[in-house]
């Protein structure tokens, strides 16, 4: 059965310090191609009549405004690291909008963080302003948002479980370095697979370069684009040249379209 087309738009695909890092003057870090310029990782997936984001990082209000984004439904956490939640207080603007509650679904680990860090919005008396939010709590069960089906991905970010998600044919992970082989047969069959990809070096908690393009090999997805980049991978070009065909570097305001 077809659907209609998701469009995909990469709102961020830095790592947690974004590239410029801040004081560096590394040849990634001072390059002129405004691909070498990444905001903290994050995506916005658009239906016909639901607008969804994947982590609301630091950036979340300019990521907003530079697209001019109007309208939003709902917010899809993958874990709690300060990076991919920073922002949701911005969501007040919507609230405004819109005149509801944003609806916001993370798992249990996620769901303690946002009550620690926003804990103005969960508490019984409210200042005028603070966010409005309706908060689902998620386990790895699949779920409907709107008219987007979502099947969560357990995935390892070294001794955390993260959530990454497979939306229709598309398929999102970010921080991660194991996937356990029931989690890959989620996995398997999508048309497109975005994946972190932090740099050369090996890290303690994030897929290397050389680790993403083996399992983006590994799980003979067609189309894979890597996310969650530091200054330290090198510069977009360089490395896109480097990289199998069906293999790209995203990059901030890539826009991708899936049909089936």
């Amino acid at each position: 059965m077809s659907h209609p087309a998701l469009q995909i738009t990469f709102l961020g695909t830095g790592t947690s310090s974004g590239v410029p890092m801040i004081a560096c003057d590394c040849n990634v870090c001072t390059s002129p191609d405004t691909k070498d310029q990444r905001l903290r990782s994050s995506v916005l997936i658009q239906s016909a009549t639901t607008h969804l984001v994947i982590d609301t990082t630091p950036d979340f209000r300019y990521q907003m405004l530079r697209i001019n984004n109007k309208k939003l439904d709902a917010i899809l956490f993958t874990h709690p690291h300060k990076d991919h939640i920073a922002g949701m207080d911005d969501i007040r603007a919507y609230n405004f909008f819109q005149q509801r509650p944003m609806d916001v679904y993370a798992n249990p680990l996620t769901v303690e963080a946002l009550m620690r860090e926003f804990y103005y919005v969960f508490g019984d008396k409210k200042y005028p302003g603070v966010p409005q939010i309706h908060l689902h709590t998620i386990d790895e069960s699949p779920f409907l948002i709107g008219d987007i089906p979502v099947v969560p991905i357990a995935v390892w970010h070294m001794r955390m479980k993260v959530f990454g998600y497979r939306i229709r044919n598309f398929t999102y992970i970010t921080d991660a370095n194991r996937i356990e082989d029931t989690e890959k047969e989620k996995i398997k069959g999508s048309e497109i697979l975005v994946l972190n990809a932090l740099r050369k070096e090996p890290h303690v908690s994030h897929f290397t370069l050389d680790e993403a393009v083996a399992l983006a090999n590994e799980l003979e997805i067609p189309q894979v684009y890597f996310t969650h980049i530091s200054h330290q991978l090198g510069r977009h070009e360089e490395i896109n040249a480097i990289l199998p065909q069906h293999i790209r570097l995203a990059y901030d305001g890539l826009q991708l379209q899936t049909h089936i």
